[in-house]
């Protein structure tokens, strides 16, 4: 890629750790030395945006087009056909919620490179007591069943009498033991005590979900793409190149990351127990990335929940805070973004040296692409493992500066009243979340879980959903 890209040389990023030379800026004195954001209501030949259809007809087209071509990459015009089959559909149990469990595999169609099998794993959990469709929050992670069904005491017994049956035939001696301990039961149930204690904190993301009436979806990032750069020549983007490696302009793992999302909402628009035009995207850190990318270009996911995402996510590429350009350019994490991407970490190259002040684009406007539908931006805090290498101020700076989309459309922004050049992040456990475009940084870790008990009454108002049983 630096080759095709006329790259000699890339700058190294800031280090994480502060006794290096090169460690990372944490002086906010220091940390804008490129105060100026590009503008997000200006079109490319200066005119001023001034009503929503000048936005979407004008001043959309044109930031979607700098995120692909220089940014995140494009989707290629011919992704081969995602076809999804259940393999597994149970009712099964989440605490006392009785559910609907599905674990699904999409199956890409391989047929113009059959050495290559993209298969994308996906979990969708419903509330079995629902009277209608629900809404739900698909979320980037391990697709897993929240615990295998099991069968009724009547059927356990018949298992257990056959299980000692066969190992008193394996084994004689048994048949003592068995004797002595009557009651032994080799297989045991695994119920919940209902009389326990219960534990310590808020209850796991799932259970939060299913008791508001939502659903859950779980998708496997990594059965869409590999999260490392010798992956390219797998997953769908090897698969679409046929395992050759990548042109400048073609997707990174983040697009394809929220490619398989959207192919995931394919499948939701089938469900008939999925409200499709209520379903949520979430993730934390670099699926928090893909969660605000998977929002941005595809306007069919209702509202996103974008945990901790950092450089590449919600925080503004022009920060000089923590993780920078140069992290995703010359470390571990190119992959992430379109091959052009690594010009803005370029040291010495044919075109010059290009910094992250050279981007058409930023941040700000990657949060505006998602308007007017609700985006709640989360963080936690440093002292908790949430790093201030994320840039939680910049990331603020960004919802403040994208702000002036969600009003042009009618939405609602963050309601206060500042430029995002001196905006300054409320306190922690202080909740911005009266309008579509949602802040708030709790007192937890590298994770939105201690957010989700106020993502759903929030969501609920901005979806107008109300829950209700059958009985």
């Amino acid at each position: 890629m630096l080759k095709q890209l006329g790259i000699k040389s890339l700058r190294p990023g800031p280090s994480g750790n502060p006794a290096d030379p090169n460690a990372a800026n944490y002086d906010e004195a220091l940390a804008n030395p490129y105060p100026n954001l590009p503008e997000v209501l200006t079109l490319n030949n200066g005119k001023k945006v001034t009503t929503p259809a000048m936005w979407w007809k004008q001043r959309r087209p044109e930031i979607v087009e700098a995120f692909e071509r220089e940014v995140f990459g494009r989707v290629p015009p011919k992704v081969p056909k995602v076809t999804w089959k259940v393999a597994i559909a149970e009712r099964e149990m989440v605490g006392f919620i009785p559910v609907n469990a599905k674990q699904l595999i999409g199956q890409v169609d391989n047929s113009e490179y059959p050495l290559l099998d993209v298969n994308i794993a996906m979990t969708v959990v419903t509330p079995a007591n629902a009277q209608g469709p629900v809404p739900v929050l698909m979320m980037f992670g391990r697709s897993a069943l929240p615990a295998p069904a099991q069968p009724p005491k009547e059927s356990l017994e018949k298992i257990n009498a056959a299980l000692k049956e066969l190992l008193v035939k394996s084994d004689p001696s048994l048949k003592a033991v068995f004797e002595q301990y009557p009651a032994y039961n080799p297989i045991t149930s695994t119920a919940v005590n209902p009389f326990g204690p219960p534990p310590a904190g808020d209850p796991p993301t799932p259970n939060q979900l299913l008791a508001a009436g939502w659903g859950y979806v779980l998708i496997e990032p990594g059965t869409i793409q590999a999260d490392n750069g010798a992956g390219l020549t797998k997953g769908i983007i090897g698969l679409v190149n046929k395992g050759q490696p990548r042109k400048p302009e073609d997707w990174g793992a983040l697009r394809a990351w929220a490619w398989g999302a959207s192919r995931g909402l394919d499948y939701l628009e089938t469900d008939p127990t999925v409200d499709s035009k209520k379903v949520g995207i979430e993730g934390v850190s670099r699926y928090g990335k893909a969660a605000l990318v998977a929002m941005a270009f595809d306007q069919r996911f209702a509202l996103a929940l974008i945990g901790s995402s950092g450089e590449g996510g919600a925080k503004l590429h022009r920060r000089n805070f923590g993780e920078a350009v140069e992290n995703l350019t010359a470390a571990g994490e190119y992959h992430w973004m379109a091959g052009n991407f690594l010009k803005y970490g370029a040291a010495e190259a044919t075109f010059g040296a290009k910094t992250a002040n050279d981007l058409p684009v930023d941040a700000h406007q990657l949060i505006a692409l998602c308007a007017p539908r609700p985006t709640f931006i989360s963080y936690g805090i440093p002292e908790k493992g949430d790093a201030k290498w994320l840039d939680q101020q910049g990331s603020y700076m960004a919802a403040v500066a994208t702000g002036s989309v969600f009003k042009l459309l009618g939405a609602r922004d963050l309601g206060v009243n500042q430029d995002y050049k001196t905006a300054k992040m409320p306190a922690v456990n202080v909740s911005l979340l009266d309008g579509e475009l949602a802040w708030r940084q709790h007192d937890g870790g590298h994770t939105d879980a201690p957010n989700i008990k106020y993502f759903i009454p929030w969501a609920n108002k901005m979806i107008k959903y109300t829950y209700s049983t059958t009985r």
